[in-house]
């Protein structure tokens, strides 16, 4: 039987027909779409809850954020005026791998001018004259979304997503879930930020990492416990940097700050496991050797020695220096029937105070020895 095309008002419903499914299908794919999103954007938020530590929390925003979203590009710049988040990263390798991704300034401003009054995302075409220093690492982008760090009426810095896409992200989309993942960014930094300042206002040093005079003492005490049980010998290093406030004179406090890193890394460097390393305080470090006696210190405070004066340190990105230690070693063995062991601490750490004078008396840039103490 032959087909009859429709013709008039049924033609038309069909049309409409059509026109709906196209909507309908539209309109699936569309909330398929949103609910990939969410769903996305609720794990990725729960991964930046759930970040334990600072360098965690970095890493998440960072690679994380990037290969949930799909995203050519991600930067973070972070409002850190006292440097604060730098020290409590120090050294961190995540820093120096993601240098070009995370940048620390001490006013947004000063990066560009857009980011300090950034209420709500701003999202648009990349302009390779106004966003450059934003994304300093990527190359060939079309679209970018700048997402404020904003958390009790203050901005912490700004969340940078970068695609090659120019319509990826478009002034005429919805920017409340980037708005709700800046905020919860914001919760999670300030989170991350006060738990490393607890765990090193306790007993670390806030610059090098180091543990503080605090714990050393209590270490110490510990120590000559073990090593009187044990009838064994117990040696202790007061290190000192020369000459250091004449770079502190000469290049700025910034300057000394990354000193008193670098030496520290390298006087960690020749450590023993067992040891234990200290920041005493100003430009003074010292090392607990448990089982160690003078030959054994000796020979550590030695390789602390070259270790920091043979590679000139950088200063500035211009300019390096050669750094000298003098070194104070003193050892000692109590006796069985000892009980004040914070005596006996004291009394060590004078030994080897008294040893690192007569260095620095002698010329600096040496190791001096302490006559065995007697228990």
């Amino acid at each position: 039987m032959r087909r009859i095309a429709p013709t008039g008002t049924a033609a038309v419903l069909q049309a409409k027909n059509r026109a709906l499914q196209t909507r309908l299908a539209r309109l699936t794919a569309e909330v398929v779409r949103n609910n990939s999103i969410l769903h996305r954007s609720q794990e990725r938020e729960l991964q930046l809850l759930r970040a334990t530590s600072l360098t965690e929390l970095l890493a998440s925003l960072i690679d994380g954020l990037k290969a949930s979203y799909q995203l050519d590009a991600v930067a973070l710049v972070l409002r850190d005026p006292e440097h604060e988040i730098r020290h409590l990263l120090g050294g961190d390798p995540l820093v120096e791998e993601n240098r070009e991704e995370i940048q620390f300034v001490d006013q947004l401003a000063a990066i560009a001018p857009m980011l300090e009054g950034l209420e709500r995302p701003w999202l648009g075409h990349y302009r390779q004259d106004v966003h450059a220093a934003l994304f300093s690492a990527a190359r060939g982008l079309g679209s970018l979304a700048l997402i404020p760090l904003r958390h009790s009426d203050s901005i912490d810095g700004v969340l940078l997503f970068g695609a090659k896409e120019k319509g990826r992200f478009s002034p005429k989309l919805a920017s409340d879930f980037l708005a709700h993942l800046g905020l919860v960014s914001a919760v999670c930094l300030e989170n991350a930020v006060n738990r490393a300042r607890l765990l090193r206002s306790g007993f670390t040093d806030f610059l090098t990492g180091f543990y503080n005079r605090r714990y050393l003492q209590a270490r110490l005490r510990e120590e000559f416990a073990r090593a009187q049980r044990m009838h064994q010998t117990l040696a202790f290093l007061m290190i000192d940097i020369d000459h250091f406030k004449q770079i502190n004179d000469r290049f700025g406090h910034l300057a000394g700050d990354a000193v008193l890193r670098e030496v520290a890394r390298r006087i960690a460097g020749e450590m023993r496991t067992s040891d234990t390393g200290a920041r005493f305080g100003g430009d003074e470090f010292a090392i607990v050797l448990p089982q160690g006696g003078v030959i054994d210190a000796e020979r550590v405070a030695r390789r602390v020695l070259d270790a920091v004066r043979t590679v000139p340190l950088q200063i500035t990105p211009q300019i390096s220096e050669v750094v000298s230690l003098s070194i104070g070693v003193a050892a000692s063995g109590p006796a069985q029937e000892a009980r004040d062991l914070a005596a006996l601490a004291d009394r060590l750490i004078a030994a080897a105070d008294a040893a690192l004078y007569r260095a620095k008396s002698a010329g600096r840039s040496q190791v001096a020895i302490a006559p065995q103490l007697a228990s």
